[in-house]
């Protein structure tokens, strides 16, 4: 992967690195204001949900490995994309896709409710789409697991990826991850990829992909 990244992918790591270092000084005070609290009553005085915390979540981070892990996807997926989309079209779809993540997560919370009052943070809303954006437009690019260490296509990693994402979610296998929102970063994803091809009733304005 080249590390002359074009210029929002940069400028994400750069605000996303520089936002956890914010939290190791400030500890929780922006987790309160600017994570995504659930719809409804808060049990706490001083949380609860914004609108501006359907983007702002995006930047908080839960630990070292939370953040590499986004930053690492965000590297690696988030140039070829916006190479390939042009800067603005790039930043449209990447927080198209962290708002899509927030409103799944907010619904599954509502309708889904599993008894505790906690927030959503995190980049993988916008690192899952980016993750679908790249299986879409190169799906016979290999990506290679760390664990196993298995190389297989993008389209066939993306599938996989996203199968196990649904059967977490729906089972509460991994207690603490918002699968829903990851699944639902690639969902919206999937339906403005599609609006830009042209392949929706609703024509686009512009067609970007080929």
């Amino acid at each position: 992967m080249p590390f002359d990244l074009p210029p929002v992918t940069r400028a994400l790591l750069i605000a996303n690195v520089a936002v956890y270092l914010l939290q190791m000084l400030t500890g929780d005070a922006l987790i309160v204001h600017f994570a995504l609290w659930p719809l409804g009553p808060s049990p706490y005085s001083d949380v609860g949900f914004e609108p501006w915390q359907l983007v702002t979540y995006s930047f908080l981070h839960g630990g070292l490995a939370h953040i590499a892990f986004n930053m690492l996807a965000l590297w690696m997926f988030g140039g070829p994309i916006e190479r390939l989309f042009g800067s603005r079209p790039f930043a449209l779809y990447y927080f198209v896709c962290v708002i899509g993540a927030a409103l799944a997560q907010l619904a599954v919370q509502a309708f889904w409710p599993t008894g505790g009052f906690y927030p959503t943070l995190g980049a993988s809303g916008g690192v899952f789409g980016l993750l679908l954006a790249y299986g879409m437009m190169y799906p016979h690019a290999r990506i290679l697991l760390l664990f196993p260490p298995i190389p297989m296509p993008a389209w066939l990693f993306v599938i996989l990826y996203g199968a196990l994402e649904l059967f977490l979610g729906v089972t509460g296998t991994q207690a603490g991850v918002a699968h829903f929102a990851h699944l639902g970063g690639m969902a919206i994803g999937f339906v403005l990829i599609q609006y830009w091809r042209g392949k929706l009733p609703i024509r686009p304005r512009r067609i970007l992909m080929r």
